[in-house]
């Protein structure tokens, strides 16, 4: 895995909802050895730890971040300004496997799960399917960015709001695909798995984990993984992930 640290300017900031935020950084030697499904350590300034933030976009020298803010430290980050630097490292961990046989990929994302599909999305090359996931129409990111790389989006929210009232898998169920990639909460995590195992359509999913250092030094994001001999062990989802095949995980 190769990395590397930059002290990256903000180009751009936008607030996408009340907790959510866009930003984009110039990162000339960063982005060009990046992936997607990939993610990023940002330093806070006066914390000791930085923070992970997944990539939501990687352009030929920027890259897009959508955090939503957390605690202290994602606080912090959401109220620098264009012109302030972020000191990244970056890209860590493995990213989605994008290129093979398949033909119509669907990208199921729930909440802050969303944004590092996006980046996925926009590198798959056949057709695409977009569902997303979230508590209500306020809570919504990312959709019309999904339709302008050339998906078709299809949303769920929990109150009926926006989309189908309902989860995602409700509208999965009704989906005609080859591949599947998804990132959310580990309910949904562990529903769409189970549709595709039904299916027999492989599935990656990215796990959403406290980290602390990125590089898997500290072995704190532990997550048990599953052999073939059904037997298990624990990897870290840093460094054997963030982006897993669903059956490799014990969810």
């Amino acid at each position: 895995m190769r990395y590397d640290t930059e002290l990256c300017r903000i180009l751009a900031k936008k607030q996408l909802t009340k907790d959510i935020f866009d930003v984009t950084v110039s990162a000339p030697k960063l982005a060009p050895i990046a992936k997607p499904g990939q993610f990023a350590q940002i330093l806070v300034p006066g914390k000791t730890l930085r923070r992970p933030i997944s990539l939501c976009g990687i352009g030929r020298e920027t890259f897009r971040l959508v955090f939503q803010v957390r605690g202290a430290g994602t606080k912090i980050l959401s109220e620098l300004q264009p012109g302030e630097k972020m000191d990244i490292l970056a890209p860590l961990g493995k990213g989605f496997p994008l290129e093979g046989s398949a033909t119509h990929a669907v990208f199921v994302g729930g909440g802050i799960g969303v944004p590092p599909l996006l980046c996925a999305a926009a590198a798959f090359s056949g057709e695409r399917t977009a569902v997303l996931g979230f508590r209500s129409k306020n809570a919504a990111i990312l959709a019309d960015d999904f339709a302008a790389c050339g998906c078709q989006v299809q949303i769920a929210t929990d109150d009926g709001s926006l989309g189908t009232h309902g989860l995602v898998t409700d509208i999965l169920k009704k989906q005609h695909f080859d591949i599947c990639y998804a990132c959310g909460p580990m309910p949904m995590l562990r529903a769409v798995a189970k549709l595709c195992a039904q299916r027999k359509i492989p599935c990656w999913i990215s796990m959403e984990q406290r980290m602390a250092c990125g590089i898997g030094a500290c072995l704190g994001c532990a997550v048990e993984l599953r052999r073939e001999d059904d037997s298990s062990y624990y990897g870290h989802v840093c460094k054997d992930g963030p982006v897993f095949p669903a059956d490799r995980v014990v969810l």
